[in-house]
């Protein structure tokens, strides 16, 4: 009951707390007094309303889309491999330090005009998001692996544990909650550069493309619903990546007992 209770109160808190931004948006859109600039929350729904009805919009959505979640998957594939090889191999660690802290350092802009010489730009998103979220997954796999109880895994040893159920009851709930957030904030991120470079490397069917466009060509309210579109993605996703993360968060506590 006072689960539900605080749960309710905190919808309530995200409800007035959006209110207020909008009221917030409508007095900066009055004050300025220039729609063509700054529109109206009304004015920006529905354009996002009508772009919404275009087979236009639904294409670049899921070119998108498609593509960082490809940057995604391949990030998350690479990044829990190197981790691994990094914990197991000291030297693979030094090996794979100096390009990580590289990548992790550069801006999604200068990494996006340098790929754009070597990498169409249709694949430009992909490359770009899959670089800046790879250190993410790396680093935060790593943590969990080290973070694994020493005398847990000496146990383990002396009662001659295969290495599937060493890295299913042992290794598992200790990087869970690592690998839990290297994945919403690199996510979140991928969608973000993604984006970014496709606004910088043009190709024919993406957001980022629409984005530009509705810049060049002074379409503000263009701008804005396709802002709208970008948030409610990320946040969808989010949505979707946490509740996915939570069942396998259950089934590993779970699956505990069975050792």
């Amino acid at each position: 009951m006072k689960l539900s209770t605080t749960n309710a109160n905190s919808k309530l808190t995200m409800i007035i707390a959006a209110a207020a931004w909008l009221v917030l948006w409508q007095l900066c859109y009055v004050w300025i007094g220039k729609p063509f600039l700054f529109p109206s929350p009304l004015q920006v729904l529905t354009r996002f309303a009508e772009l919404a009805q275009t087979s236009l919009f639904w294409q670049s959505v899921a070119a998108s889309l498609g593509k960082v979640l490809l940057a995604f998957t391949l990030a998350l594939i690479c990044g829990c491999l190197f981790a691994a090889l990094a914990a197991a191999i000291p030297l693979v660690r030094s090996f794979l330090q100096p390009p990580i802290s590289i990548i992790r350092s550069t801006p999604v802009a200068s990494f996006t005009m340098l790929v754009l010489v070597w990498v169409p730009s249709k694949w430009l998103p992909v490359v770009v998001a899959f670089l800046m979220v790879l250190p993410m997954i790396y680093e935060n796999v790593y943590k969990g692996i080290l973070n694994t109880d020493p005398l847990l895994l000496e146990m383990g040893q002396v009662y001659g544990l295969s290495w599937w159920k060493k890295l299913r009851f042992l290794y598992l709930p200790a990087i869970l909650p690592f690998f839990t957030s290297a994945c919403v904030n690199g996510l979140g991120f991928a969608w973000k550069s993604g984006i970014a470079a496709e606004v910088l490397g043009l190709p024919k069917l993406a957001i980022g493309r629409q984005i530009h466009d509705a810049k060049i060509y002074v379409e503000i309210p263009d701008l804005f619903a396709w802002t709208v579109t970008i948030i409610l993605l990320s946040m969808l996703l989010e949505k979707l990546l946490l509740k996915l993360t939570q069942q396998l968060n259950r089934r590993i506590l779970l699956s505990k007992g069975g050792l």
